[in-house]
């Protein structure tokens, strides 16, 4: 493993660039054999933190000679093709041997094949673009807001909603605005989709054309905007009430480190004096980047360890060129069960070296290093290689990062009102006043209008959860 945070971009070829050529024996001259061997040699790979965190990192080729065990495999394919009663596609044989491979052989919930479009898409995610309107939509059910776990698929109750159009975007350009409800993507209804399905067909190549059939205000209206090369704004930030700013990272990207630095210049210039962190349903990216930005915190020493038993220990150290390190600026990080990966590394490290107050839920609870690799059919695989502990050795799976302070939403509570906000600034703030550092009870949830409503993070492989995504 290398420290260079490696290019993501897949491979244009049809074989990856630098892979050794794939040995194989007699009877592996049909095509599923060829794709077994093919997913077993060590392809030029991007080391990640799937769904949560990517190690900047690369890995060498190597040639792959399988074994005998996958005789009886290609014996399957063998009397499958001469067999079945219908027609057979090899991609679709060739994705599902691979795909049950990892399913039922590797048995780890973190390592996995992914097909072409959801591996293009994963990787134009974590690089921080991707090709589409610029937009987040997400699911709303329409019945009852709170149980999103019955909205697996669009429905009459289930809705595809734009949360909001990003800045600079087509679709701003366009028009759409927040609440619109999605019913038709190219004259196509939605019901019966799943996010993920929608995401593919709102985005595509730049320059293209997609029609949206909106629902806005009880009335029906098309719209045609035109896609384009979109770069995902990681961080968003502004100066809450006395001297307090706030900054909220949706992930770790390759552009998020220097998004973040600029947003912390730009708010200790304003005038900040203690500073909110918000990691709230950030689905993590690149460890590298979960170590920069720690760095801005953390003045030396460590932020968290990177361990296997092929590659012994790695530290990850503070980089030492933080903005805000001095223990004298307040800092209060907030996190919920959406805080996976990265996000953990961060809010492990920052709670463990005594620099910030943890606010909110407790974390996903994910701690392993996966590599990604593309492969021949435009598709990926995923695969487990390290684990990752916080300054004191701790592991955060499977129960997450504890908060300092638990923050419980009570039922009823208006979707307007931020608790987890409210309560960052009442703890800084009894804290500047000598009023002490410990929160009074949790608001009702009545009579306080929000003091900001953070972004909703695009969905990853690993997104705990979410409902949201960047189209």
């Amino acid at each position: 493993m290398t420290d260079t945070t490696p290019d993501t971009t897949p491979p244009a070829s049809p074989e990856p660039a630098g892979q050794a050529p794939v040995a194989t024996r007699s009877w592996s001259s049909s095509p599923l054999a060829w794709v077994i061997a093919l997913v077993l040699a060590a392809l030029v790979g991007t080391l990640l933190f799937v769904g949560g965190y990517l190690a900047a990192g690369s890995v060498g080729s190597s040639s792959c000679v399988a074994s005998e065990a996958f005789a009886p495999l290609c014996q399957a394919y063998s009397r499958l093709k001469d067999d079945f009663v219908d027609q057979l596609d090899d991609d679709a044989l060739a994705g599902g041997a691979i795909q049950g491979m990892f399913e039922y052989g590797v048995k780890d919930p973190f390592s996995g094949y992914m097909s072409p479009d959801d591996y293009q898409r994963a990787v134009g995610d974590l690089s921080g673009e991707f090709t589409g309107i610029g937009a987040e939509m997400g699911v709303k059910n329409t019945e009852d807001p709170e149980d999103l776990e019955a909205c697996a698929t669009f429905s009459d109750k289930c809705v595809l909603v734009v949360v909001a159009p990003l800045e600079d975007s087509p679709a701003k350009a366009a028009g759409l605005l927040a609440g619109d409800i999605v019913r038709e993507i190219d004259g196509v209804g939605v019901d019966g989709l799943a996010l993920e399905d929608a995401v593919k067909k709102v985005r595509g190549d730049a320059g293209t054309d997609v029609t949206l059939t909106l629902e806005r205000d009880g009335r029906t209206q098309r719209m045609t905007i035109t896609r384009a090369k979109i770069t995902m704004r990681e961080v968003s930030s502004r100066m809450l009430q006395d001297h307090i700013g706030y900054i909220a990272l949706h992930g770790f990207s390759n552009a998020s480190a220097d998004q973040f630095h600029d947003a912390l210049a730009a708010l200790l210039d304003q005038g900040a004096t203690s500073i909110v962190f918000d990691l709230r349903d950030n689905p993590g990216g690149y460890i590298e980047k979960a170590n920069d930005i720690a760095s801005e915190f953390i003045a030396d020493g460590l932020i968290f360890t990177q361990e296997s038993e092929a590659d012994g220990v790695k530290r990850w150290e503070a980089t030492g060129q933080g903005l805000a390190t001095n223990p004298d600026i307040p800092l209060v990080v907030l996190v919920n069960n959406g805080s996976a990966s990265a996000s953990e590394i961060v809010s492990a490290a920052l709670k463990e070296r005594g620099r910030a107050t943890t606010i909110g839920q407790h974390t996903f609870g994910k701690n392993t290093v996966q590599v990604w690799s593309g492969l021949a059919n435009g598709g990926g695989v995923r695969i487990t290689i390290s684990r990752w502990f916080t300054p004191d050795h701790n592991s955060v799976a499977p129960d997450g990062v504890q908060p300092d302070v638990v923050v419980n939403v009570p039922d009823g509570t208006p979707p307007e009102r931020d608790l987890y906000l409210e309560r960052a600034v009442e703890y800084i703030t009894r804290r500047a006043t000598g009023g002490g550092t410990e929160p009074s009870a949790s608001p009702s949830g009545e009579g306080a209008s929000s003091l900001l409503s953070p972004a909703l993070s695009p969905v990853s492989y690993d997104n705990a959860g979410q409902r949201v995504a960047a189209v």
